[in-house]
């Protein structure tokens, strides 16, 4: 397109030339090369099929991929020569995306739940605590049961263990011992699982 225009006494002519790339020729990927974003000199090529092409320079595989309206990409960088393939990258994205959403779909998530104690703990809150941890376990959750220790408490961690071993004596029936009591700094805890986790 050709634009002429009269500024400051000159005569100037502007000359625009338009250059339009298919979009599947921009960079559409962080996590692999694909058509102009592949720096090798030489590919091993693999068709859209799946069929060897053979070793080619980039710009005839950039080109070939052309041909096909599909994409290049590098799916073997550290091959000696790079091995790309001829592939709808936009299809192939959205099917690793579909997968991905799948197995997500597919996975139990297990959360770790910590119930905090006291060595001088009173019954009446031992069993609150308790049934909490239970309620825990039903679901399936993990239970990290934590003794804190304030001041010269310290010096008396056996009180704190056996208030964590009757802990762990109540909900025997729904859980396992993962990690039995241990000092961690200040406090000492006991991680329980759920006997249903598989």
């Amino acid at each position: 397109m050709m634009e002429q225009g009269r500024e400051w006494g000159i005569l100037f002519t502007v000359n625009y030339s338009v250059c339009i790339k298919p979009w599947r020729w921009l960079i559409i990927s962080k996590d692999m090369m694909v058509n102009d974003g592949i720096r090798a000199r030489e590919v091993r090529l693999i068709g859209a099929t799946g069929d060897q092409l053979g070793i080619q320079s980039r710009q005839e595989a950039l080109e070939i991929a052309a041909r096909a309206n599909l994409d290049l990409v590098l799916v073997a960088p550290n091959a000696k020569p790079p091995v790309c393939r001829i592939m709808d990258y936009g299809k192939f994205r959205f099917e690793q995306q579909k997968k991905d959403k799948e197995a997500r779909k597919n996975q139990k998530v297990i959360n770790l739940k910590e119930v905090r104690l006291s060595p001088t703990i009173d019954e009446h809150d031992f069993n609150t605590k308790l049934r909490n941890a239970r309620k825990f376990l039903e679901k399936g959750d993990k239970v990290k049961a934590s003794i804190r220790f304030k001041g010269r408490a310290i010096t008396h961690k056996g009180i704190g263990q056996k208030v964590l071993d009757r802990f762990a004596e109540e909900c025997i029936d729904l859980s396992t011992i993962e990690s039995s009591p241990k000092m961690d700094g200040r406090s000492m805890f006991l991680v329980l699982a759920p006997k249903n986790e598989k």
